[in-house]
């Protein structure tokens, strides 16, 4: 795949110095022809810097990839998941758009597990519960957080307060506005040995003084009952549904929790759409697809080394932190399938940041510095508020933005002048409804996965969060002040700031 992938370079040459404007003059119908809609979620390629033939290009090397059949077999349940001898099927989780057998028995624990989510909501909703802190890190709080923090409606019956870091200050902000006689906790972990949740769950436990309203999600119920957590309280997970793929099961229960039960399943049965969608659409009307063909052109045609997300929309300001964890954590391998070196560029770094803010920030670095960054923007066409001048405002620079980056402006004054020539797709929602929102993530899901395929990596491990980790534990007996630690630490620089941390924390240290 790395050859015909090199293929691309081709046309990227033949495409350097060609602006966006002139493409779209001399190809004025691409603007309509160049966009998909599927339900809700409307998307335009048209400022993507491809003509028509490397367009077709990407859909020969999609067609040679079978990425058609990529799709089935992720979600057939096949083992997509190599390294760890996995399927990857959280859409499962949703609904079970192939029919297979393995995908039906998912679904049929999905349903459990929702019904017992259901239960769980009905008696907190009985009691005097009016808070819920959620305790979990990665992908057992980034889904969850951009869901309710992009969803919650003013009024709803349950608050939902989120702690992930380990910094202990974090616990502190959140439970000081709280009383723990009205509050109840969920801990997530999938294997319930993740240290910022155990210490935060810690925390949060002797806070709330009466163990009876703090509840799990887990696959590990063993730990979870050592924690004294009782199975009643436990909401299972799989493993065959990875930690950033995850809100759609009871690691949602935050979800729920907040936008209540009916809602979450909405948001559901929109990411179930775009499944469907992702399975039954041919290449060329497959949204999924485009998406991650346009990726892999940027990357390996253009060779971006960023990508922006720019959501405008304030609900959904922590998209950019969510697509960080997705898109960085999947795609982020140097190493193909086999253990291979790659010898391409895989994932760029992903950033961003929400609408007009941004453009008050580091959008001067996007229309005149010296790196071309592609950028993903989103909007929504209904507001859910009374404010209709704003609202015209934000669309009218969300249009003006991307109008900018792509045509730019000449000037004869160096300083004024705008080169233009820089790629973006609009994503537009109709309204951000929870069918909505559910069918953009899945969007992003599907489209990380089709790049890996391309990319012939694993989208569905993480074994580079792991050293990390690992030599934290190792040093934390150091960093307590155990001498003997200390004395076990053998990297110079680390030894060096192991005694500054101690000056530091000395009594009477200013």
């Amino acid at each position: 795949m790395s050859a015909l992938l090199d293929g691309l370079q081709a046309h990227a040459q033949r495409l350097d110095g060609m602006p966006l404007a002139r493409l779209l003059r001399d190809d004025p119908a691409r603007a309509k022809e160049f966009a998909l809609r599927c339900g809700p979620l409307y998307a335009n390629f048209a400022r993507q810097r491809y003509d028509r033939a490397a367009l077709d290009a990407l859909f020969v090397i999609a067609e040679r990839a079978d990425l058609a059949g990529a799709l089935r077999r992720l979600l057939d349940g096949d083992t997509v998941n190599p390294t760890e001898d996995r399927p990857a099927l959280h859409s499962a989780l949703r609904g079970a758009a192939t029919g297979s057998a393995f995908a039906l028995a998912a679904r049929a624990q999905a349903l459990a597990a929702q019904l017992r989510m259901r239960e769980l909501i009905d008696a907190l909703a009985a009691g005097p519960v009016t808070d819920i802190v959620s305790i979990g890190i990665g992908g057992s709080d980034l889904g969850p957080r951009l869901v309710v923090d992009a969803l919650a409606l003013p009024g709803a019956r349950f608050r939902v307060h989120f702690i992930s870091n380990v910094d202990g200050h974090a616990a502190r902000r959140v439970l000081a506005a709280l009383d723990p006689a009205r509050t109840a906790a969920v801990m997530i972990s999938k294997t319930f040995g993740t240290q910022e949740t155990l210490l935060n769950g810690a925390i949060v436990r002797e806070w709330l003084g009466d163990d009876t309203r703090l509840y799990a999600v887990s696959t590990n119920a063993a730990r979870v009952a050592d924690f004294g957590i009782p199975p009643e309280r436990t909401l299972p997970m799989w493993d065959w549904v990875g930690g950033r793929y995850s809100l759609w099961s009871a690691v949602g229960f935050p979800i729920a929790l907040a936008l209540g039960m009916e809602r979450f399943e909405q948001l559901l049965e929109g990411a179930a759409a775009l499944d469907a969608h992702a399975l039954a659409a041919p290449l060329r009307e497959n949204l999924p697809a485009w998406h991650a063909l346009t990726a892999v052109w940027n990357r390996n045609g253009l060779h971006a080394a960023t990508q922006a997300v720019l959501p405008y929309d304030d609900r959904l300001k922590l998209l950019p932190a969510y697509l960080q964890q997705l898109v960085m954590e999947s795609l982020g391998k140097r190493v193909h399938l086999d253990g291979r070196e790659v010898g391409i560029d895989t994932v760029p770094v992903w950033w961003g940041g929400a609408g007009t803010d941004t453009q008050h920030s580091f959008f001067q670095a996007l229309h005149q510095g010296t790196q071309v960054v592609p950028a993903d923007f989103i909007g929504v066409l209904r507001a859910e508020h009374p404010f209709a001048a704003n609202h015209a405002a934000l669309l009218a620079n969300l249009l003006a933005q991307t109008e900018a980056l792509a045509n730019g402006q000449d000037s004869d004054d160096p300083h004024r002048r705008y080169p233009g020539n820089r790629p973006s797709t609009l994503l537009l929602l109709d309204a951000l409804t929870p069918q909505a929102l559910g069918m953009l993530i899945a969007l992003y899901e599907h489209s990380v996965y089709l790049q890996s395929v391309l990319w012939e990596i694993n989208a569905f491990d993480q074994f580079g969060v792991e050293l990390g980790k690992q030599l934290a534990s190792r040093l934390l007996p150091a960093v307590q002040g155990r001498g003997e630690a200390a004395a076990q630490v053998h990297d110079p620089v680390t030894r060096a700031l192991l005694d500054e941390l101690r000056a530091g924390q000395a009594p009477g240290a200013a």
